[in-house]
């Protein structure tokens, strides 16, 4: 990381500490603890026809071919959909490019113009990576035919793409494109009619969705929290759709939309961890809705050719109704549950290092285990590891064991050793500690 970089990070930290403690905190932390605690949670009624189908990505980072599956795949899925056929439009919500170079707009822009038809709406915005060039607004207008903070009708729907104009740093804003989108977003409810109001913008609303109070920019709460009853989706902290912190309800509704190149979680409370896995990311969030308030989102796998998750919003003008507050997804969530019979075993990789592996806990049902809490003691009880783990929850595969690397001289062949492990949900929600004995092969 170069000086210029590090002064900008430590500018960007400071301002949003301040921002946070002193404007957002007190207002945030009112809105995320209201709410009901409901018996369960919506279900799409076998009625519902939506009028207009929006498909979301973010965060490719070059990965041009996930973006060409994702475009490929939402066609494939929908072309022939007996309530609603085909995709409306595509949102790009940055960080297509890594450094923000020109070839990096260049080939994204022919993965998409091969990809996406004609008559399908195309939008993309700016994303931090792409700030890191100072070239950003002459390329974005050379290789896409918008403004980067546009505001596009779709089938009757306002969908607002911000991009935002960079600031002291590549994370923050210029109070005059804040001003347009808080401009943008009440000319939109105003002639909204009963229908959603899409926001689509690169980083997260500051204390929303999971990522966020890393990853997410306080200068955007403050515009969100005046303009109750919109649906926005944002992007940056790379943290899975299958979490279901990914959505939350507070006066308005917040997504994050996962990543198309590389998953980042939290351990321990810090970011910035990749567990194993981390590179298989490529999700896309659906967005249906129809003309009376009503809308779906749903999150798809690329890679298992899965949906993750389904979110059913009867009104989102009625806050009093919302379902995905955060008082009501923690209390639907429960902890973790290991099955009778669970054993556990440990083996050599061909990189020579220890392998813990053992079987899975389960979670509530559209929840998950995020992390596991393991100590392994010798014959002798002598601790001779501990940490904890962040499950691959992410990968959709048929592999129902947790399996972690734990360095290549921690055990020795032919000792037996006992496992305590204690399995902890999204919402912090642990299991029962189970003790498992096993012999290093």
């Amino acid at each position: 990381m170069s000086f210029n970089e590090i002064k900008q990070w430590v500018i960007g930290a400071v301002f949003g500490v301040v921002m946070v403690l002193t404007v957002v905190l007190p207002a945030q932390l009112v809105l995320i603890m209201g709410g009901t605690v409901t018996d369960e949670f919506p279900q799409t009624p076998s009625d519902f026809v939506p009028t207009v189908r929006l498909v979301a990505f973010t965060d490719t980072h070059n990965r041009n071919d996930n973006v060409a599956l994702a475009v490929d795949t939402a066609y494939e899925l929908f072309d022939n959909d007996e309530t609603y056929a085909g995709v409306d439009a595509f949102f790009g919500l940055g960080d297509f490019s890594s450094v923000g170079g020109e070839g990096d707009y260049e080939r994204y822009a022919q993965t998409l113009n091969e990809h996406v038809r004609e008559e399908t709406i195309l939008v993309n915005i700016h994303g931090n990576h792409e700030f890191k060039d100072d070239n950003y607004k002459e390329y974005f207008a050379k290789y896409f035919d918008h403004e980067p903070d546009t505001v596009t009708d779709v089938n009757g729907f306002s969908c607002i793409a911000f991009s935002g104009t960079r600031s002291m740093t590549e994370w923050t804003f210029t109070s005059s494109s804040l001003n347009w989108l808080d401009k943008s977003i009440s000319e939109a409810q105003a002639k909204a009619d009963g229908k959603a109001v899409f926001v689509f913008q690169h980083p997260h609303a500051w204390g929303t969705v999971y990522g966020s109070t890393y990853w997410g920019d306080p200068q955007l709460n403050v515009i969100f929290n005046k303009h109750p009853g919109i649906v926005d989706f944002s992007g940056h902290s790379h943290y899975p759709m299958n979490d279901p912190r990914s959505i939350l309800q507070t006066s308005y509704t917040t997504v994050g939309c996962g990543a198309m190149a590389t998953f980042e979680t939290d351990k321990n409370l810090l970011p910035g961890h990749h567990p194993d896995g981390y590179d298989k990311a490529a999700q896309i969030c659906v967005i249906e809705a129809d003309n009376d308030g009503s809308v779906r989102i749903r999150a798809y796998d690329l890679l298992s050719g899965s949906y993750i998750n389904d979110y059913y919003i009867d009104n989102v003008n009625d806050s009093k109704t919302y379902a995905y507050t955060y008082k009501n997804l923690k209390a639907h969530d429960e902890a973790p549950v290991f099955a009778e019979g669970t054993s556990a075993t440990a083996y050599k990789n061909e990189g020579g290092e220890w392998v813990i592996s053992f079987d899975e806990a389960k979670a509530a049902d559209g929840y998950i285990v995020h992390n596991y809490d393991i100590t392994i003691k010798d014959e002798n009880g002598k601790k001779v590891f501990s940490d904890k783990f962040v499950d691959d929850y992410f990968v959709i595969d048929d592999d129902d064991t947790a399996d972690f690397r734990i360095g290549t001289d921690t055990l020795e062949s032919g000792k037996t050793y006992t496992l305590s492990v204690k399995a902890q949900s999204a919402y912090k929600k642990n299991s029962k500690t189970i003790n498992l004995e096993f012999t290093a092969q």
